[in-house]
């Protein structure tokens, strides 16, 4: 039988055991909730932010530079996007889309990987690197939208994932 009561791993764990822990949590939590792409890409797309400024202020005061293949998106290739006529998307006003969105599911998101990163004291580099597995896939659930209820279709990640 599998614990259920596995607690956030140690700052001495090894840096697969933090991931694993964070990833595992975030799929369990996403598909619980059911959340919506959207919800989970707002909460994603704000770590990273979070996340890459810090390494991006840190490397500047010390002087390193941080390589542009982990601040920068990992490239989707569907040949789907060119054809999608994605206009029912923006011809829908932004401020609709970010008033249908539930704030307790994204906070209850949020609040887990906060703490996830910040007790396990995972390495915002390691942070980062999971966090752009996670924009990947939403990115590709995201260029098969055709309207905006698409955006709130419940985030699907692979099997394997």
């Amino acid at each position: 039988m599998e614990d259920e009561s596995r607690s956030i791993p140690k700052p001495d764990s090894e840096a697969n055991e933090k991931l694993l822990f964070l990833r595992e949590n975030m799929v369990h939590l996403t598909g619980q909730l059911s959340m919506p792409v959207i919800e989970v890409a707002l909460v994603v797309s704000k770590f990273i932010r979070i996340v890459s400024d810090s390494l991006s202020e840190a490397a500047n005061s010390t002087g390193e530079n941080i390589p542009l293949s982990i601040l920068s998106p990992i490239p989707i290739e569907s040949p789907d996007i060119e054809a999608n006529d994605d206009l029912g998307i923006q011809s829908f006003p932004l401020d609709n889309l970010i008033e249908m969105v539930d704030q307790d599911r994204m906070d209850i998101l949020d609040t887990l990987i906060r703490n996830v990163v910040n007790e396990s004291e995972l390495e915002f580099i390691h942070t980062l690197q999971e966090l752009r597995q996670w924009e990947f896939q939403i990115r590709t659930q995201l260029s098969r939208v055709s309207g905006p209820g698409g955006l709130f279709s419940p985030v699907d990640l692979p099997e394997d994932f």
